[in-house]
């Protein structure tokens, strides 16, 4: 194999970005996570395009090693905030929702509908596309009749019109958006998939984030308080959605008015529910509509339990499963 004899830019002077990649990736006994700042720059440079595409892999996939730190996943988050160039906008609520669902229905959605019908003005953002075979929030919502918003003119219409709106991560941030879409060529998720859900572009005053492996639980919980969020709520939720898993016990990651907590809600079935052997959105619809589904109101119900609680509009989760059963039997009244 004949080696090109152009000459790289940087062979004899170091890339800016080198030293990052250098700091995690010396191995077992040099290298350390980034600091709070470190991080900071590192992910500046990335949204800048400062760096080049083998850096950039090789810089996500240590990461990803290694899982990100609470000081790097704030970091990434603050200098993705800090390049937004959103106005102000009257929001409740900060719902993030990028995993797409597989075996269950996005009851999820519902959830945050019935809250919309209830005055509760509601954002949420997510990516489609990035892993195969799952349904997205953007595909559930565009064949229920809602727009995909993608500036904040729309977004503010939306909350005005219906107290729900959703935005794409492509409208957000091209820069996420490309680097979530690169899961199907890494063959794994990134730290992308984990900074997008911290977002909260329009700073609502509670954020709701769900994660896949129990062990984000806490580094999502402490970021979001490193980043100033003052009630925030992380769940593992069914595949990956902000939604309550009836067949598991859900732990509750959350902040409270600045202070950290936790609360374990009991499994509800006896058995695991059959997944679903087709995800046909005319079922999701008619759900919507009035039909029964015994697995999806009870997820349904206490996915809303669990907001209604980071809102503070119930004080307890019994009361808050009280009052989300009410909201969904009078969601058309």
């Amino acid at each position: 194999m004949q080696m090109s004899t152009k000459r790289n830019l940087y062979q004899d002077l170091e890339h800016p970005f080198a030293q990052y990649i250098k700091i995690i990736g010396k191995g077992k006994n040099g290298a350390r996570s980034l600091t709070y700042q470190e991080a900071y720059d590192a992910f500046r440079l990335i949204l800048n395009g400062d760096v080049l595409d083998v850096q950039l892999g090789a810089f996500l996939m240590l990461l990803r090693v290694k899982e990100e730190s609470v000081d790097e996943l704030a970091g990434f988050v603050q200098a993705t905030k800090d390049q937004l160039t959103f106005e102000p906008l009257e929001v409740d609520l900060d719902w993030s929702s990028y995993a797409g669902k597989r075996k269950h229905y996005p009851w999820y959605l519902l959830a945050a509908l019935t809250l919309a019908k209830n005055g509760i003005r509601i954002v949420m953002h997510g990516a489609a596309g990035h892993t195969l075979n799952r349904v997205y929030s953007e595909q559930v919502l565009s064949y229920l009749g809602f727009p995909i918003c993608t500036t904040q003119a729309e977004v503010e219409a939306q909350l005005k019109q219906q107290n729900f709106a959703y935005m794409p991560l492509y409208a957000i941030s091209p820069v996420l958006d490309e680097l979530i879409g690169l899961r199907n060529v890494m063959g794994l998720r990134s730290p992308v998939h984990t900074l997008a859900r911290l977002i909260n572009p329009f700073n609502a005053p509670v954020t709701l984030q769900s994660i896949f492996h129990p062990a984000y639980r806490t580094s999502h919980q402490h970021a979001a308080l490193r980043l100033g969020y003052l009630n925030s709520v992380v769940i593992k939720g069914e595949g990956g959605e902000f939604e309550r898993n009836p067949d598991a016990k859900t732990l509750v990651c959350g902040i409270q008015n600045g202070e950290l907590y936790e609360h374990e809600l009991p499994k509800l079935t006896p058995d695991r529910s059959p997944a679903e052997e087709y995800l046909d959105l005319d079922t999701i619809k008619a759900v919507w509509e009035g039909q029964p589904h015994t697995y999806g109101e009870v997820a349904i119900i206490e996915t809303m339990a669990i907001a209604l609680v980071a809102l503070q509009k119930a004080p307890t989760f019994v009361e808050a499963q009280t009052l989300a059963t009410q909201l969904w039997q009078n969601r058309f009244k």
